[in-house]
């Protein structure tokens, strides 16, 4: 699909960038409610919600979504990221092979910070969503494992975020504005995409909440006894 401004063939779609610009949102913003303390902890969880959500939804999209969305346009095997790697490889319209691994590993990385974080706790007062399910014993390990993931998952953020920029040293490409504007300049009409999807994102989204909010309300609720004193002042989280 063409731009009628000239701007180039449209290849990333509207629910594609929002869930991208909104799952670097919530990542942020559960690093900056766990930063304040037990006393945002609802607004930590509330994060992590959105992050599981939205890291689902891509997992969805990357089956039904339009064309440069789907993981069949950019999952390629290790032969195809070192050719591009020595820029013996062909261009590619939307991620290039690389590119395509990094969103693999952020993907897992999301899910497993998110996921981890349902059963887990603060070492004070708060438990997640799920506490309920586990043992102490089994939450304790979740949260070693919720605190592990987080320097891996950044890692592997800014790696994201350092390539975008090397991209942009002159004569290079700009890999930022089309995930605001959805438009990369430069691409054939026919190699852009028709359409954006946008009911069935609606629906798969509205599915993902669904299923969110009754597995939470089926939970059990948590039975948290907080810590001593002593052994709330060792760490927030174990190690």
């Amino acid at each position: 699909m063409h731009s009628p401004s000239g701007r180039g063939a449209l290849v990333w779609d509207l629910p594609l960038r929002i869930a991208h610009w909104g799952l670097a949102a919530s990542v942020l913003g559960a690093y900056l409610t766990e930063r304040l303390g037990p006393a945002a902890f609802r607004w930590h969880v509330l994060f992590g919600y959105a992050v599981l959500v939205l890291v689902l939804f891509r997992l969805a999209w990357g089956w039904v979504g339009p064309r440069h969305a789907r993981f069949a346009d950019f999952v390629r095997g290790p032969r195809a990221a070192l050719d591009y790697l020595r820029r013996q490889g062909p261009h590619y319209v939307g991620h290039n092979p690389l590119g395509g691994w990094m969103i693999l590993l952020l993907l897992a990385l999301s899910l497993a910070e998110a996921a981890s974080g349902l059963p887990a706790n603060d070492a004070i007062m708060n438990a997640g969503p799920l506490y309920g399910l586990v043992t102490p014993e089994q939450s304790d390990a979740f949260t070693h494992w919720h605190a592990r993931l987080w320097p891996a998952l950044v890692a592997a953020i800014a790696a994201h975020i350092a390539a975008a920029i090397l991209y942009l040293w002159p004569g290079g490409t700009n890999l930022i504005a089309p995930l605001l504007t959805g438009y990369r300049s430069g691409v054939a009409p026919d190699l852009g995409i028709a359409g954006e999807y946008r009911w069935r994102a609606l629906i798969i989204l509205a599915i993902l909440i669904v299923l969110l909010v009754v597995g939470l309300a089926l939970a059990p609720p948590a039975d948290l006894v907080p810590l001593s004193t002593a052994q709330c002042s060792s760490s927030r989280y174990l190690s």
